[in-house]
């Protein structure tokens, strides 16, 4: 009889021990999982106020570029333009009916030069905010023009080619895609010593490529990010802006073989065609 009761005594110790373990492990992943919570939740506001600060900088580039495109805008018409037809104004004073018909002529024809140019002035200045051969050829003609241009140059060996461009992006995008191609042109002249430049075009599945290669000095995407990120760069922040409207984006990358630098700008092929 007494062992049984020590037996009994024993087996309800463990059984004690046992439930005081099992709520001690209870609670001790409860704990856990309550600072596991609040660390991803920790995590995941630090990744939130990036994420917004990131927004925060590409807007202002946004911004900023909007800006200085205006401001240059503006400076044009009022350095240019607005001399040329003070200068014309000057001609066509209300003193030419005295003159005689040879200086009234001769008047006539000088203010008729002047707004010749001014004419021409505005419509060079028009063609920078939309190119002629973008708007009515499009995207494949206008990145074609802007290639047999540089290559005219005799400087660098500058070619392009399109495999799948039947269909043409509507009309904001191609322009957003060919502002950031122009950027991008206009780094690798700028920066790169390179020999040549290519760019080719294609269709993959649902997505839609544009690839630029080079071989002269480049940026790989972490560079790129770190230039994103900080108060330089301001031309490549642009070009995240513009992409970041028509859900595209873009990768820096050295070729495998190590002998050139590529560039990829991707789009969603039903965001991009029409």
């Amino acid at each position: 009889m007494f062992f049984l009761q020590a037996s009994t005594n024993k087996v309800s110790f463990v059984l004690f021990l046992g439930t005081v373990g099992m709520v001690v492990l209870t609670v001790a992943l409860i704990i856990f999982i309550v600072l596991h919570q609040r660390r991803v939740m920790k995590f995941n506001r630090k990744i939130q106020k990036m994420e917004e600060e990131q927004q925060k900088i590409l807007l202002n580039a946004s911004i900023r570029l909007q800006e200085e495109e205006r401001q240059r805008l503006a400076a044009d018409l009022h350095d240019d333009a607005g001399p040329l037809l003070a200068t014309a104004r000057l001609y066509l004073n209300e003193n030419l009916v005295n003159q005689d018909k040879a200086t009234q002529l001769q008047s006539i024809f000088q203010a008729r030069q002047i707004i010749d140019d001014t004419i021409q002035l505005v419509r060079n200045i028009s063609h920078s905010l939309m190119p002629p051969t973008l708007k009515n050829f499009g995207l494949e003609s206008a990145i074609n023009d802007l290639f047999q241009k540089i290559s005219g140059s005799g400087t660098i060996n500058a070619s392009c080619r399109f495999h799948d461009y039947k269909d043409r992006l509507k009309e904001e995008k191609e322009l957003i895609v060919f502002r950031v191609v122009q950027e991008l042109i206009n780094n690798i002249l700028k920066h790169s010593s390179s020999s040549f430049i290519h760019l080719t075009q294609n269709v993959h599945g649902d997505k839609f490529y544009l690839r630029i290669h080079h071989d002269g000095r480049g940026i790989v995407q972490a560079d790129f990010e770190k230039l994103n990120k900080s108060n330089v760069g301001l031309g490549l922040k642009n070009i995240t802006s513009r992409l970041r409207v028509v859900q595209g984006t873009i990768n820096f990358e050295k070729d495998i073989s190590q002998t050139y630098y590529k560039v990829t700008i991707e789009l969603p092929k039903d965001e991009a065609f029409e």
